[in-house]
């Protein structure tokens, strides 16, 4: 093989990483191609254990997955813990926009996340008037 059809190949190629790397989100908010808690291979071929991700990290990919499958942007997420498997999260969603905006309906899905951060499932878990306080 000629010297400069060696630079033309990739010397370290990696496998995707699953939907959260795989669909660009972390592009988007100018971090690494994957998911801290990635499972990696070293040189002899040897896989690492998973890390898990970070909160902030949890919070960003349980919102950009649930966009990818419900096809609306959440508005935020109001509640992120860890579990022993990995995270769960609410995510808060503008279902029905009406006007006056006060009487727009809202949606909190509940998401699980693995360590990696990769969604696992999703439940709607309310659904209520964006001028609504408190829980009913």
């Amino acid at each position: 093989m000629a010297a400069d059809e060696e630079d033309d190949e990739a010397p370290d190629r990696r496998p995707s990483r699953g939907k959260a790397a795989g669909k660009g989100s972390d592009a988007a908010s100018g971090s690494s191609d994957a998911p801290s808690g990635s499972r990696e291979s070293d040189e002899s071929g040897t896989e690492r254990a998973a890390r898990r991700v970070s909160a902030p990290r949890a919070m960003r990919y349980a919102a950009e997955q649930l966009q990818e499958l419900l096809g609306r942007a959440p508005e935020s997420v109001s509640a992120v813990q860890p579990t022993a498997d990995g995270w769960m999260a609410d995510v808060e969603v503008l279902e029905l926009e009406r006007v006056p905006t006060t009487s727009s309906v809202m949606a909190s899905y509940r998401v699980t996340l693995d360590e990696e951060g990769e969604l696992m499932s999703y439940e709607r878990t309310r659904r209520y008037t964006k001028g609504q306080i408190g829980q009913s």
